[in-house]
């Protein structure tokens, strides 16, 4: 009985640039197409609140699909991440990578049973294996975030915040933002 290939990071320079987003977790390739834009619309309206918030703080940085390479067999690209400052040296490396957990991970769910079965599962159980403190679920779908934190030395769900709702973040002392502004459709808050 032949086991089935193990992909890795050096397979991931080898795939075509082609719009599809390539990923590696424990080994097994993920290939997502090219996000629509409810999608990405979403993760500019999260990159904003969450940008404009550390440029505010000077705690951290956030930053849109890093590559995020915990292993060989483990080179993901988060739709967001929010690193501190004091972190982000120890993270970050010579090739412009995160070579270990960010604070917090955010992906936004694209439609698809395999693409939520990725973020909701394998990529829940890296993060938490890989020792991210938070991770947002964001589904613009539902217009909802779920929120998992560390917990006992894995990711549980802790809250999840509807349309309705202010997100904020233990982690991220005086950052808030309304649930509803991250979805298109939804109007603008005021400055």
């Amino acid at each position: 009985m032949k086991l089935a290939e193990k992909f890795t990071s050096a397979d991931l320079d080898l795939m075509p640039d082609d719009g599809k987003r390539y990923e590696v977790i424990e080994g097994e390739l993920h290939v997502s197409r090219q996000p629509g834009w409810n999608h990405q619309f979403t993760c500019g309206r999260l990159f904003r609140f969450l940008d404009e918030w550390s440029d505010r703080s000077g705690l951290g940085l956030t930053n849109l699909a890093p590559g995020l390479i915990f292993a060989e067999d483990d080179d993901v690209a988060p739709d967001l991440v929010w690193v501190s400052r004091t972190r982000l040296e120890a993270v970050l490396g010579d090739d412009g990578k995160l070579h270990a957990a960010p604070e917090v991970v955010i992906e936004v769910l694209s439609p698809g049973a395999a693409n939520e079965r990725r973020d909701r599962q394998a990529k829940l159980k890296l993060y938490g294996r890989r020792g991210v403190q938070e991770y947002w679920i964001v589904d613009w779908m539902r217009r909802q975030i779920e929120v998992y934190r560390r917990d006992e030395g894995t990711l549980a769900l802790a809250t999840t915040f509807l349309a309705q709702d202010t997100l904020t973040s233990s982690l991220l002392p005086g950052f808030s933002c309304p649930v509803g502004a991250l979805f298109f459709g939804a109007s603008a808050p005021a400055a």
